[in-house]
């Protein structure tokens, strides 16, 4: 660990300088700690509450005391928050939660690692909200606060429009009208427009319909689900059913392992988007915007295809418009000498089309592998060209990982929080460790079979396995459904360490003076910055004052999803089906609290 920046370390048996607990009820324990920590919220004894943390605790928070995404390190900072944000936000009523998968449990993470996790319910001023802490064993017979997570799921004035409260009356001929006028905002414009009508923009869609904010969802493609449909046709989902679900209409599928193909996912989109009643415009595209900050209004020209142009006047405009920006494309001399075809993944259709060719991919993560297996099931010649290592884990092995708490038992939305519920300093540490462990056993006999025929892996950032790379780089691994045990018996053959010089008429040329000959090559080379198409959009005016989308706060949060962006009025939505499920109920309670004049940003003092 000598060149690991990273200060944090995990509260292990030997730092604490405690032997292994014995527990015989972690009701008790956990009531023990909880008790006195109510009584001093409740009496806003910053003092009590302190003595109740390890010294280099963390208090994460979600919308609940900060109306942002903060992880809160250490008791001086943590004393800090509370002494602007305690009294004002309202912080009362907690209660230890009992119930099936939420009472207290004792968990021994590693030999050398044992918790303590309880689950809480709270109140505000403004809302309810769930809350989660880790206990761990201190000197004597105490247990002290290690993480603590509060996350604001409610607004009391505000409730969600589901269950009891859904639309009661019934529509004898109404309906069709009704939904004619909604959708074509006869009545009035929406006070969001979502740009993007992939899974994220819909779930936006979802939670802003269902918390009674006017909505417009609009996408340049022909179908709802044309993002999937249109891609390459060997796109799938590569995580487990029970994390694959959306919010309000739960997936229901055969498959628990990569889920869903690319197509039948469009298609559940597609009818996601009707069967609640999402206000979704296709083939439509803004051709201008105007930012007026005296009125904190857009205004937003539409051009809707063959419906004509509108002009609207709304309050947000979400991009859910995916990972990144544009496809990069290498510059590589010599493109207009090759005979062949070059792509960039994102235009890729199918291998069937280059049946009895060759074909090289350059690029080696997600959708590089999914590309060379179509080529490899259509029996196309195919080569992988690696430019750097991947980090590579099994499908199983992410089943397994969160398998614990994704699950036909666990209700999704407890498994969300118990998911996003620790800091991210926290889960850098723990994935330093389980990461190794499973390329050292149940992935072991791929990565050795891989580093045999030459391709790359690593175990990710620092260590620390896919999450730390999806969250700063958006990529760079590959959860393997199958294509790896090709690459190792050379079905599908690997090229590496050489540069690409050029491209030649038959192919490309190398560095080191080898050249792989293609019929067909295929960028997976990634895409650019997010802010991109918000840049198309919104004018170089607007875009230069909006922080990074992608990489790490100081407190280790992601800089600008689901959270004020620099920018009134704009927001980024983006994530895979986990984490826009669970993210997007934050968004949408932040644009409903900044419109009933709940959330005024200025006024939040930390």
């Amino acid at each position: 660990m000598s060149t690991d920046p990273f200060p944090q370390q995990l509260p292990t048996l030997q730092r604490l300088g405690v032997d292994e607990p014995t527990v015989t009820s972690a009701t008790e324990v956990a009531t023990a700690w909880f008790d006195p920590f109510s009584r001093a919220v409740a009496l806003s004894d910053i003092t009590g509450i302190l003595d109740l943390f390890l010294d280099d605790g963390f208090w994460k928070d979600v919308l609940a005391l900060t109306w942002d995404f903060r992880s809160i390190e250490g008791r001086n900072a943590i004393k800090n928050l509370l002494d602007h944000r305690l009294v004002p936000t309202g912080f009362v009523d907690l209660r230890l939660s009992h119930e099936l998968f939420r009472a207290p449990e004792l968990q021994k993470l590693f030999p050398d690692l044992v918790l303590l996790r309880l689950t809480f319910e709270f109140e505000t001023k403004v809302g309810k909200g769930n809350g989660v802490c880790y206990l761990a064993p201190a000197p004597g017979p105490t247990w002290k606060a290690y993480t603590l997570y509060t996350c604001l799921q409610s607004l009391n004035d505000f409730p969600e429009l589901i269950g009891p409260l859904r639309q009661q009356p019934a529509e004898h001929g109404t309906w069709e009208e009704r939904r004619r006028r909604e959708v074509e905002f006869v009545d009035g414009d929406p006070t969001v427009i979502v740009i993007g009508a992939g899974h994220t923009g819909l779930e936006i869609a979802a939670r802003l319909k269902y918390l009674g904010i006017s909505h417009l969802v609009i996408d340049k493609k022909a179908r709802v689900g044309d993002s999937w449909r249109d891609r390459y046709k060997a796109l799938c989902l590569h995580d487990p059913v029970w994390y694959n679900q959306t919010p309000y209409l739960p997936v229901v599928v055969l498959r628990q392992i990569a889920d869903a193909i690319g197509f039948s996912f469009a298609d559940w989109l597609e009818g996601y988007a009707n069967y609640l009643e999402l206000n979704v415009w296709t083939s439509s595209v803004i051709t201008k915007t105007e930012w007026n900050d005296n009125l904190k209004t857009w205004t937003v020209e539409i051009n809707r295809g063959g419906k004509g142009t509108r002009v609207l006047e709304v309050k947000h405009l979400v991009f859910a418009t995916g990972f990144g920006g544009r496809p990069k494309l290498p510059d590589i001399p010599g493109k207009e000498d090759f005979k062949g075809e070059a792509v960039h993944s994102s235009e890729f259709s199918s291998a069937s089309n280059y049946i009895g060719k060759k074909a090289v991919i350059v690029g080696a993560c997600t959708s590089s592998h999914d590309i060379a297996q179509d080529f490899f099931n259509n029996k196309v010649d195919i080569t992988i060209y690696q430019r750097s290592s991947t980090y590579v884990i099994s499908v199983e092995a992410i089943v397994e990982m969160l398998g614990a708490i994704y699950n036909e038992s666990v209700p999704t939305d407890l498994a969300d929080i118990y998911n996003s519920c620790l800091p991210n300093a926290v889960v850098r540490r723990i994935h330093q460790r389980t990461v190794p462990h499973t390329a050292q056993t149940m992935d072991k006999e791929t990565l050795d079979g891989l580093a045999k025929v030459g391709f790359k892996t690593n175990l990710g950032l620092d260590g620390a396995g896919i999450m730390q790379l999806l969250y700063a780089r958006a990529g760079g691994y590959y959860l393997d459904t199958g294509t790896s045990k090709h690459i190792i018996e050379g079905d599908i053959k690997i090229k590496n360490g050489s540069a690409i010089e050029r491209f030649t008429e038959k192919g490309l040329k190398f560095e080191d003076g080898t050249e792989l000959e293609a019929d067909v090559v295929v960028f997976s080379t990634g895409y650019g910055d997010p802010r991109d198409s918000m840049r198309d959009v919104c004018g170089p005016q607007v875009a230069d004052k909006v922080n990074q989308v992608w990489g790490f706060t100081d407190e280790g949060e992601v800089n600008s999803i689901w959270r004020d962006c620099g920018h009134d009025g704009l927001w980024f939505g983006v994530g895979n089906l986990g984490s826009s499920r669970f993210h997007s109920r934050h968004l949408a309670l932040q644009i409903k609290a900044i419109e009933a004049g709940i959330l005024k940003r200025s006024e939040v003092k930390f």
